[in-house]
């Protein structure tokens, strides 16, 4: 039965004022709230006996439980007259700022202020809670202004209301009016203004005041003011800091644990957040929906991903899995790791969908680059009816900018600008980060203009942007801008500025950025850490990125990466294999890009067994078809001379870039499958992928290594027609080009052509010069390179000591050895020291060479003790000789060139029964020498030739234009030495019409086949003999031409009778 009206039950003829006061009736007619207490009332006032009615009874019905249309009744009441007091007006405060408006508040601040109850702060307070709810906030401050007395409650209202609002600048300047006057803000206070400071980075120096307040206040272990000190510490990337907050507080409440497993997530502390969840686990606390969405969060690293799967299992034991929130993380977790099938599916089996379970599936197809689907998603949550938010917006501007769809994208920032969610943070740095992504700079630009640059997201997202572009000055202009404007660096700005940095090369300018990360506490943070770490490594600082790495305290995977990264590409390929081992020791699973490094790694150092293993595992952690593991692969396989597994590999990649290929091409070269390396060329050039700087540079060392002038000529000219003639890096490789295949005329022309040198370019003008006898020219280029302000470093002193050796310069070459370190600070290596025992074997000091290395600071190695032993063959220097080659056959017992040299030391000195005993030795040991190859090209075609090789389809012809050629050098006084031919290792015949090394028929066919005016340009696998030697010494006399020869150690020109090595090699 309806309520009878209010009417009805109050009777109109009040008989007597004195029995029945107007204010106590007023007290009982509001106590009152359903029919039976209204029914009561009447009746208590018909039989004029309201003293029965109970207090107790009126006590037990409140204002704000009385019906809407009653309490206007009331109100009404009030205003004919009827007496109420402070209590009951605080209790129409309270009814009208549920469901009341404006004008009813008015009336009732009317009718306070004609009975002076204006005094009465829990009236003002209510009042003020009234005007703040309806939006005059003026009002609102005016009754806070007029009020005689302001306690911490009132404060608190006004900074509650403009929190609520968002009003946080407002938030702030009354709680610094309040420190001022009242002088004792309770933790509801500090708690509000703190919020108040959370995604405003300019209020970061406001953070650390109210923190020191909170400190004298002594509310430090409170967990109203800690929990948001924790979630403010956290997101601007002071995790220690706000560990420590955790750590004082009295009382950790469910808000605390998620705030700082959220904080640890957050910063990239994954393995912290779990290990806090595992402390809260045993110490008894029972973990809630909130703290399991928290932890698996944190999880959403590749490395933590099966701690996630844990954490999975623990949801659905505790029953947890029907919770939105709990659901919408998981989804989270399978999404951001890749595993969007499996996300899929929880978000099919959640019970209840809401707005945040479908961002957080459009986010992570978004983010896995699944553009299509995620606005497949969106079409779907519009038809069920949800509105979009903030946070859908983002996530399909993230995808668009994916796509890079800037129609859709724009669509999006109209609809946007339309509902009025421009103001947010997350769509400011959404829609900023679209235009940047399609390459839209200006736009982005007048976008950031036009905003209030209060959000540092936007100020990062330029960074990154300029960063792209590899603008320094705009970078570092924005990043002073930045701080001018008192915008907080967070560390997440830190990294987009030193990537730039690590861009352009500037490391001068990232050592300042380390620098003011140290005095801003980010240096130790993870994302920061990282990318200092990549900074060094690649800037060649592996000093500093091992001492960064090993001062951190959670190393997550990317860390662990770009150090290992840092060591393949500067080859410390042991080291980055040792770091590689180090963080699997330490639990951590090596993502794609690290597996693609340490593969790197080990065909840097030719580790084929390491990298079938390394290979093995990258398959079992599904990345088997991954496109960088998958060029790495090829590289390790090309590079090791495994050429049916590097094509495998290669036809695996579903997608084939300029990477794969230039694995494939620079693999080969660099195995010595030069020949294989010129045919991937050519199909690389067939199937359309456009050759860039580093194809052209294997290419054309593929061609020197085989001296194959014709194709390094017509890669020239590719190169020219590209437009990357003008390049330093092409510069370079033609000089080598054309110094390796004995053109060093056409090197210097090169060299001297480029309008940009770098080290490399002159390194390989001063080796090239060196390897062709010119050592004076080298010498000379040396002191021009000195006088440029270029700095030589280790490959120099390669050039330049071998030149001293092949022109004889004895003192100077120590000189420059003793320079290195001296007055460049390069210590020697290896390579240097054979240089020096070369330059003292060359002078005949073999004593004084064999000194020289007993005294190396370093183990000698192989080509120390083989150049020794060479030097021995020259002088026929037994005794030394047998000693560096006891040395060396410890060292390589397998390396057939080490028993040519030791045989050939006997040869010359006529002991054949060593000589033989040397032979015999090779055959015990299974130690096969390698067949001795000579080849020349003749119109485009390269012809190889063999010791005695007749199987040439002009053989004959060469035989007997090498008879002539024989007969006549005897004529003018060359003689064969046969003793020495016979015992010669590169000989398998004893038949002396046999005694014909294949550079002599080279030569041969050379002079039949070419024009005059054409240099014979002969290749030779093998060092050259002596016989042979000497043989086209008199050849060039006799037929008039030059004769270029090659062998693995340098270049002999030939000319009129004599060689540019001096009779040294």
């Amino acid at each position: 039965m309806p309520a009878a009206p209010l009417s009805l039950l109050l009777p109109l003829p009040v008989c007597s004022t004195s029995l029945f006061p107007k204010d106590r009736i007023f007290k009982l007619f509001v106590g009152k709230v359903d029919r039976v207490g209204l029914a009561r009332y009447s009746r208590y006032a018909v039989c004029h006996d309201i003293d029965e009615s109970s207090d107790g009874e009126t006590e037990g019905h409140k204002m704000e439980a009385l019906p809407q249309r009653d309490a206007f009744s009331a109100l009404n009441l009030v205003e004919r007259g009827a007496r109420a007091d402070c209590s009951t007006y605080a209790s129409l405060l309270g009814r009208i700022l549920n469901s009341g408006s404006l004008f009813d508040a008015r009336r009732i601040h009317s009718r306070i202020l004609k009975l002076a109850f204006h005094g009465e702060d829990h009236l003002c307070n209510r009042l003020i809670d009234s005007y703040l709810a309806f939006g005059e906030v003026g009002d609102a401050i005016k009754l806070f202004d007029d009020m005689s007395h302001r306690g911490v409650a009132s404060w608190n209202r006004m900074i509650a209301g403009f929190l609520e609002r968002n009003e946080h600048h407002k938030v702030l300047t009354f709680y610094t009016r309040m420190v001022g006057q009242c002088g004792h803000p309770d933790p509801i206070t500090i708690a509000s203004a703190l919020r108040a400071c959370s995604g405003h980075d300019k209020y970061w120096h406001v953070v650390q005041q109210i923190h020191a307040k909170i400190i004298r206040c002594g509310f430090i272990g409170d967990s109203n003011v800690g929990n948001p000190l924790i979630d403010l510490y956290s997101k601007n990337g002071y995790i220690d800091s706000a560990r420590a907050v955790f750590e004082e507080l009295w009382l950790k409440d469910n808000v605390s644990w998620v705030a700082m497993v959220s904080g640890f997530s957050q910063n990239g502390f994954g393995t912290e957040a779990l290990r806090l969840y595992s402390g809260m686990h045993h110490s008894g606390i029972l973990p809630t929906p909130y703290v399991l969405s928290g932890v698996l969060s944190a999880c959403t690293k590749a490395d933590l991903f099966e701690h996630g799967k844990l954490i999975h299992a623990q949801v659905i034991k505790q029953g947890f899995s029907s919770e939105t929130f709990v659901g919408n993380a998981l989804v989270t977790l399978y999404s951001r790791c890749g595993s969007l099938t499996l996300a899929e599916k929880i978000f099919s089996e959640m019970p209840c969908h809401d707005r945040v379970t479908y961002n957080t599936l459009i986010s992570g197809h978004a983010q896995n680059g699944n553009s299509e689907s995620a606005l497949r998603i969106f079409e779907q949550m519009k038809w069920l009816g949800l509105k979009p938010d903030s946070v859908t917006i983002a996530g399909l501007l993230t995808a668009c900018g994916s796509i890079g769809d800037i129609q859709r994208g724009k669509q999006l920032h109209t609809y946007v600008l339309k509902a009025g969610l421009s103001s947010y943070y997350i769509i400011e740095g959404s829609v900023l980060d679209l235009y940047v992504k399609c390459a839209d700079i200006e736009t982005a630009h007048e976008f950031f203009i036009a905003t209030d640059r209060e959000n540092v997201v936007l100020w990062n997202v330029m960074l990154v942007a300029y960063g792209q572009m590899g603008d320094l000055r705009k970078s570092f202009d924005l990043f002073y801008q930045m701080q001018v404007e008192g915008m907080q660096p967070n560390q997440y700005t830190y990294p987009s500025i030193l990537r730039t940095c690590t861009c352009v090369g500037a490391v001068d300018l990232g050592e300042q950025i380390h620098t003011l990360t140290i005095k801003t506490g980010f240096e130790l943070n993870v994302y920061v850490s990282s990318v200092l770490i990549d900074m060094y490594s690649k800037c060649g600082n592996l000093a500093m990125a091992k001492e960064i790495l090993e001062r951190l305290t959670e190393k997550d995977v990317v860390s662990w990466t770009a150090m290992i990264a840092g060591f393949a590409q500067h080859d410390f390929c042991l080291e980055a294999l040792r770091t590689f081992e180090e963080m699997q020791i330490c639990g951590i699973r090596p993502d794609n890009i690290g597996l693609a490094s340490a593969i790197s790694a080990c065909a840097g150092i030719r580790a084929i067994k390491q990298g079938l293993q390394i290979h093995a595992q990258s398959c079992i952690s599904g990345y088997a078809t991954d496109i960088s593991i998958g060029n790495s692969l090829i590289n390790l396989y090309a590079r090791c001379g495994r050429i049916k597994d590097a094509y495998s590999v290669f036809k695996i990649v579903e997608v084939k870039d300029e990477i794969s290929w230039n694995g494939l091409i620079s693999g080969f070269a660099q195995s010595g499958n030069c020949e294989e390396a010129l045919k991937v060329f050519e199909l690389m050039d067939k199937s359309g992928i456009e050759a860039n700087l580093f194809t052209f540079g294997s290419a054309l060392s593929a061609a020197a290594n085989v001296a194959d002038i014709k194709q390094g000529k017509q890669i020239h000219a590719r190169i020219i027609k590209t437009g990357h003639d003008s390049e330093v890096e092409a510069g370079n490789a033609l000089v080598s080009l054309y110094a390796k295949c004995g053109c060093i005329e056409d090197a210097k022309i090169e060299f001297f052509g480029m309008s940009e040198r770098n080290e490399v370019s002159w390194n390989a003008m001063i080796t090239g010069y060196s390897q062709h006898g010119h050592g004076r020219d080298a010498l000379k280029l040396f002191e021009q390179m000195k006088q440029e302000k270029l700095k030589p470093n280790h490959v120099t002193f390669i050039g330049v000591l071998a030149a001293c050796s092949h022109i004889g310069l004895v003192d100077e070459g120590l000189d420059y050895f003793r320079s290195m370190r001296e007055e460049y600070g390069l210590l020697p290596r290896p390579d240097h020291y054979a240089c020096v025992v070369d330059i003292l074997g060359r002078g005949g000091w073999l004593n004084r060479a064999r000194e020289f290395i007993e005294e190396m600071p370093i183990a000698p190695d192989s080509m120390v003790w083989r150049t020794l032993l060479s030097a021995c063959t020259v002088h026929k220097n037994v005794e030394i000789g047998e000693l560096a080659a006891k040395h060396l056959l410890n060292l390589e017992p397998d390396d057939s060139a080490s028993y040519v040299l030791l045989s050939n030391i006997y040869a010359v000195s006529r002991k054949w029964d060593y000589r033989d005993q040397v032979r015999q030795m090779m055959k015990d040991r299974g130690v096969k020498k390698e067949p001795g190859r000579s080849w020349i090209e003749v119109r485009n075609v390269v012809h190889p030739f063999f010791v005695g090789d007749r199987l040439h389809a002009q053989a004959d012809a060469i035989y007997k234009f090498l008879e002539e050629l024989n007969n006549r050098a005897v004529e003018i006084g060359y003689k064969q030495d046969k003793y020495y031919l016979l015992h010669d290792m590169e000989q398998e015949q004893k038949d002396p019409s046999a005694y014909v090394h294949g550079e002599k028929l080279a030569v041969a066919f050379g002079l039949i086949s070419l024009s005059p005016e054409i240099p014979l340009r002969v290749m030779k696998n093998l060092r050259v003999c002596h016989d042979c030697h000497t043989w086209m010494k008199f050849v060039s006399r006799i037929a008039g031409r030059t004769i270029v020869l090659r062998d693995p150690y340098r270049f002999h020109h030939f000319e009129g009778g004599s060689c540019s090595c001096g009779d040294y090699w």
